[in-house]
């Protein structure tokens, strides 16, 4: 299979907390790390544990930050095309707390590949599934030479005026950064997938019918949500990627974010990463 990712990377801090601060308020962390993270990143270790490989074409800052996220990529086994960008490698700050949430701070603004740039675009030709996070219009219309096109309603700017048509877009229910009406986007997508966390999902064609999904049992015990929503976009990608209908897509992208759960931080928890490995079969 050909998977790939089109989109965007930070360079996360995280901290482990009792609870988030409430304003004014000092905590301690009871653990701290470093690693690469964001919705392409996160989404491209996990297409690349699925399908045993994964091309991201990124745009990264070229500072010390933005050569650590490359490096720290390719050892999770994801090929990385990227542009570089005058500029400080985004960043974001994480407290998860004792209930598994994750609450972020972002610092700097988003960086994103753009259709100029020398990256090697004609090989998402004919490829078998993409996840698109970040991008202008025309990197949208080279991800759209995939048989089958994935994206974030966060990358929902530079889909703008590039008239492609998504397989799926992938909303939240729940976040309002994250919502999606109808008209947003010409043309509609074929279905807008809206995650509603632990009560699972519905799927919402262009003729408004509407299915759902459940969300998956973990598979171990809650540690750090960061990461889930874009485990689950992942594995909704690959599904459809596969050839499998949209149910059984999203209910595999649902696995995928269970399982992204259990795990310290966005990769250790994944499906098959270290504490979940895929087994004898993925679906």
């Amino acid at each position: 299979m050909r998977v790939a990712v089109v989109g965007h990377v930070e360079w996360g801090e995280f901290a482990r907390v009792t609870r988030a601060p409430a304003p004014g308020e000092i905590v301690h962390a009871e653990d701290s790390w470093e690693e690469v993270g964001g919705g392409g990143a996160v989404a491209a270790v996990q297409l690349a544990r699925l399908a045993g490989g994964c091309l991201f074409l990124t745009a990264l800052g070229d500072d010390e930050l933005g050569r650590r996220a490359e490096r720290s990529l390719e050892q999770l086994g994801v090929r990385v095309e990227a542009a570089w960008r005058p500029a400080p490698q985004r960043r974001a700050f994480v407290h998860t707390d004792a209930h598994a949430e994750r609450t972020i701070t972002v610092l700097g603004d988003r960086i994103g590949p753009r259709g100029g740039d020398a990256l090697p675009w004609d090989e998402l030709e004919g490829a078998d599934g993409v996840y698109l996070t970040a991008g202008d219009p025309a990197t949208a219309q080279a991800a759209r030479r995939a048989r089958r096109l994935v994206a974030t309603v966060r990358a929902a700017g530079g889909l703008a005026g590039s008239k492609v048509q998504l397989d799926v877009l992938v909303a939240s229910a729940e976040d309002a950064g994250e919502r999606y009406a109808a008209g947003d986007l010409e043309p509609e997508p074929r279905l807008v997938a809206r995650s509603e966390g632990g009560n699972g999902g519905s799927l919402t064609g262009r003729d408004g019918k509407v299915s759902r999904w459940a969300a998956a049992p973990l598979p171990g015990p809650p540690v750090d949500s960061y990461g889930a929503g874009d485990s689950f976009a992942a594995g909704l990608t690959f599904g459809l990627a596969k050839g499998l209908g949209p149910d059984a897509a999203t209910a595999l992208g649902a696995r995928c974010g269970a399982a992204c759960m259990t795990g310290r931080g966005p990769y250790e928890g994944q499906l098959g990463g270290p504490r979940n490995p895929l087994g004898p079969a993925v679906v």
